[in-house]
C-alpha cells in the first residue's frame, strides 16, 4: 500500500518528490518523472526580482502542462515584499504549491542575500513566509539546508521560525552551504527538524535506491523524500522507489534499448519546448548522465559536444548503445 502525503489541501499520490534543480528539472524531465510516478514535481527556481521587472528569460520557466500535477513552482529571492506581491501576480497559474528557495548555494545567489544566505537570517525567513502565506491561498512551502556552515547549523530553528510564519510544510537538505554537494549529507538534523514541527518534512540528500528512501523514513521519521542528483539521467528512480515501497523488491533496471528511447523522446520533448538549437545543446548533459558508467560513455561524451540536430544525435545513439 502506497502511503500518500498532504500538504495543505493539496493531497499528493506519494511521498517522492522531485527537486527543484535549476537546469535540469525543466518541463520535458518533469513529465518523464511524472510518468515513472513522481508524487510532485517541482519547477526550476524562479528570481522573484526577474518576475517584477518582467524579465522575458522567465517566461519559459513559469509553463506547467497539466499532466504534469501537482506540481510545485519555486520563487526565490530576499525581499518579503517583492516575493508576496509576485506570489500573488502569479497565483493564478495552475501550480498547487508555492516553494521559496532558501538552501541555493551558488556564489552569486548567496551573494545577494538570497537561497541559503538566508539562513543567517531568521527573522527575514519569518517576514517572507509571513507575508507570502497571506498574499495567496495556496500552500507556501520552503526548502532549506542544515545550516550556512558549520558554525551555523540551524534548521531545527529555521523549520520552526517557518511554521510559526505558517509554512505548509520544509524540505531539509542535509548538508551546509559551505558543503555544496560534497561530503555525506547528515539524515540526523532532517530527525532533528522532524522532532521541531509539526507540519510535513520532506528529506533530501544521498536517496539513490528504494532501500535508501526507507532508511530515511526510518531514520528520521519524515513525511516525504525529496530526489535530486539520483534522478539525472534516471527518471525511473521513481518507479523503483514506489515498486520498492510496495513490494520490497527492485524492478529490473532498463535495458539499452529503452534508456535509448528515452533520451529520443527526452530530445523530441526540449526541441518541441525549446526549439531546435536550445534543445539538442541541453540534451548534452541529460545525454551524459543516462549514459554514464555504460561502456564507452567517456568517448560518447565528447562525441556529444558535436551533435547540433535531432538526427545527429539519432544517429550517433543508434551507432553507439545497443
Amino acid at each position: 500500500m502506497i502511503k500518500t502525503l498532504t500538504i495543505g489541501n493539496v493531497e499528493l499520490p506519494n511521498r517522492y518528490v522531485l527537486a527543484p534543480m535549476a537546469g535540469v528539472t525543466d518541463l520535458p524531465f518533469r513529465l518523464l518523472c511524472k510518468e515513472q510516478g513522481a508524487g510532485l514535481l517541482c519547477m526550476e527556481m524562479i528570481s522573484a526580482k526577474a518576475l517584477q521587472y518582467k524579465n522575458k528569460n522567465t517566461k519559459a520557466l513559469l509553463a506547467i502542462d497539466p499532466r504534469e500535477y501537482p506540481v510545485s513552482l519555486q520563487l526565490f529571492g530576499e525581499d518579503p515584499d517583492i516575493i508576496s506581491e509576485q506570489a500573488k501576480r502569479i497565483e493564478e497559474l495552475p501550480f498547487q504549491i508555492l516553494d521559496i528557495n532558501m538552501g541555493c548555494p551558488v556564489p552569486k545567489v548567496v551573494r545577494n542575500g538570497e537561497g541559503s544566505a538566508l539562513m543567517k537570517d531568521p527573522k527575514r525567513i519569518y517576514d517572507i513566509v509571513y507575508k507570502t502565506a497571506r498574499a495567496i491561498k495556496k500552500p507556501v512551502t520552503i526548502k532549506i539546508r542544515k545550516g550556512f556552515d558549520d558554525t551555523c547549523i540551524n534548521a531545527p530553528e529555521i523549520a520552526k521560525v517557518a511554521e510559526e510564519a505558517g509554512a505548509a510544510a520544509i524540505a531539509v537538505h542535509g548538508r551546509t552551504r559551505e558543503q555544496y554537494y560534497s561530503g555525506n549529507a547528515d539524515w540526523e538534523i532532517i530527525r532533528k527538524v522532524k522532532e521541531a514541527v509539526k507540519i510535513p518534512v520532506i528529506g533530501n540528500g544521498d536517496v539513490t535506491s528504494g532501500q535508501k528512501a526507507l532508511d530515511m523514513f526510518e531514520q528520521t521519521g519524515c513525511d516525504g523524500v525529496m530526489i535530486g542528483r539520483g534522478c539525472q539521467g534516471n527518471p525511473w528512480i521513481f518507479r523503483e522507489l514506489l515498486t520498492y515501497e510496495e513490494t520490497g523488491s527492485i524492478p529490473e533496471r532498463p535495458g539499452t534499448d529503452q534508456i535509448r528511447e528515452t533520451m529520443l523522446r527526452h530530445a523530441r520533448l526540449q526541441i518541441e519546448f525549446k526549439g531546435d538549437y536550445i534543445g539538442i545543446r541541453e540534451m548534452r548533459k541529460h545525454v551524459a548522465w543516462y549514459t554514464k558508467g555504460m561502456q564507452g560513455s567517456a568517448k560518447l561524451r565528447d562525441e556529444i559536444n558535436q551533435v547540433e540536430s535531432y538526427k545527429e544525435l539519432e544517429n550517433l545513439l543508434m551507432e553507439k548503445i545497443g
